[in-house]
């Protein structure tokens, strides 16, 4: 559903009036699956209620056994936070450099991280036959020839992937207030992480207890009912976030693509969609979530049991797999059903039923399996990270910042050139990862919207639409 649909979802002739794709699609206004929409606010309700009744600061010092706090509380730590902001100002620069580079040459970027991938499996095979590791030497060789498989078969598809991703980011770009609501949306996740670590730590101190048994430290065993609804809430509030943007970039995109008069950094495709995103179609984001969630916190329980020895090892790599499997089968859905909630306004199950037989009629599967776009988004993304990481060295090495820590430590700096070189990559990585995911929802949403409202896409954008059909007809002649 975009912005200001009445007065622009529509083109008027004379007396005439012609209705586009988006025009015969689009939901009435009212609240899909408000029911999860409710759990997921009394959720919220009831991890705040606990963090003021139960909460403990799990940043507190520690005391030794004579009663003293520890000499590192005297320590300035505030170097650290001086670095992550420089380290967190170029990622952000660098992130925006990357998404202008990627703008510029598309083809060659995912040319380059395919080949990429080809020569890294290749290079762990011959590492392992070097070192006599034979094992390592066998499976590298095994995934070095899929990979080159892979590559081969999807090869031509390159045109292709490259129109929509130039798409997908000329959308952004004209829309890069959806950017900034990622960021703010990260930090929402972000501070919602500290919230579940103090309710955590408040409860575990409340209903664990350990003793010393023989010089042995023991502690009771933990309760895995309360444990799996700790995790099930943290996982349910980030996925529901994550999903915000990704509904959210849908819904500006599908904007951008019928409308494009609304587009701009504030402008209607981007308040309208995060608007309805967290109204309307709250609840069927949180329904989408939820099962996801539900997936991952049984993973943590299972992890959990197996390191108190309450589940064995075979048993444990069972329901590691089974879990795993089954969270990506709903992840995958997600994706595409979040898509259509975004640009339609259509509750979850339903969202998802368009969306599949969307794809079955026309085809589409394989070019859904040729996720093409990742692979360089995702190398782009390590690669600011490691940039981050060197500045995050330089800053140590350049500045006078660290010298009481260095002095604290006694290791002629070792520990905080390796606490800055993970740190500088950490928030490097997390930053430019926001922009490429904004980048893949809105390549995502571009895939289908070009199955569905090509007429407007070619009226709207013609030379995007003319790269996108001439790249489509290479690999399906005759299909448009």
């Amino acid at each position: 559903m975009f912005a200001n649909t009445d007065s622009h979802g529509a083109k008027a002739s004379g007396t005439a009036v012609a209705t586009n794709v988006f025009e015969e699609k689009k939901q009435p206004s009212k609240c899909r699956d408000p029911l999860f929409a409710f759990l997921f606010i009394a959720n919220l309700c009831v991890m705040v209620g606990i963090s003021i009744a139960y909460g403990s600061t799990p940043l507190k010092p520690i005391d030794n056994n004579n009663g003293q706090v520890d000499d590192l509380e005297a320590v300035d730590w505030s170097p650290v936070l001086w670095m992550s902001a420089v380290t967190g100002g170029c990622g952000f620069v660098l992130s925006m450099v990357f998404l202008s580079v990627l703008m510029a040459i598309p083809s060659f970027l995912i040319k380059f991280a395919l080949i990429f991938n080809v020569v890294l499996t290749g290079a762990v095979a011959a590492l392992g036959f070097y070192l006599g590791d034979m094992v390592l030497g066998i499976f590298g060789s095994i995934f070095f020839l899929l990979m080159v498989c892979y590559v081969y078969c999807i090869w031509s598809r390159i045109p292709f992937a490259t129109a929509n991703l130039k798409t997908g980011c000329a959308a952004v770009r004209a829309n890069c207030g959806i950017t900034f609501l990622a960021y703010v949306v990260t930090a929402v996740a972000f501070g919602w992480t500290i919230l579940w670590t103090v309710v955590m730590v408040g409860v575990q101190d409340k209903l664990i207890t350990c003793e010393q048994v023989n010089g042995v430290n023991q502690c009771t065993s933990p309760n895995y009912g309360l444990l799996f609804l700790l995790f099930l809430s943290y996982f349910f509030t980030h996925q529901v976030l994550s999903n915000i943007i990704h509904v959210s970039v849908a819904g500006t995109v599908g904007t951008w693509w019928f409308m494009p008069g609304e587009s701009g950094f504030c402008g209607g495709a981007v308040l309208g969609s995060f608007f309805r995103t967290i109204t309307t179609s709250l609840g069927s984001v949180c329904f989408g979530s939820l099962l996801v969630a539900i997936i991952e916190a049984l993973k943590q329980i299972a992890y959990t049991a197996r390191d108190n020895d309450d589940m064995g090892q075979c048993i444990y790599c069972l329901v590691q797999c089974l879990l795993s499997c089954l969270e990506g089968i709903l992840e995958y859905f997600n994706k595409w059903a979040f898509v259509y909630v975004g640009l339609y306004g259509y509750g979850y199950c339903e969202a998802g039923k368009n969306v599949m037989q969307l794809f079955k009629d026309r085809g589409w599967e394989a070019i859904i399996a040729d996720d093409i776009v990742g692979t360089v988004l995702g190398m782009l993304s390590l690669v600011v990270g490691l940039i981050c990481a060197g500045i995050g060295l330089l800053v140590t090495d350049r500045t006078d910042w660290f010298d009481a820590i260095n002095l604290y430590m006694n290791d002629n700096g070792t520990f905080v050139k390796f606490m800055a070189g993970i740190v500088g990559f950490v928030i490097g990585f997390a930053l430019c990862l926001i922009v490429m995911g904004v980048i893949a929802s809105s390549v995502n949403s571009t895939i289908v919207l070009f199955a569905e409202g090509p007429a407007e896409f070619e009226e709207n954008h013609p030379e995007l639409s003319r790269e996108m059909r001439e790249a489509y007809l290479k690999i399906h002649p005759g299909c448009i």
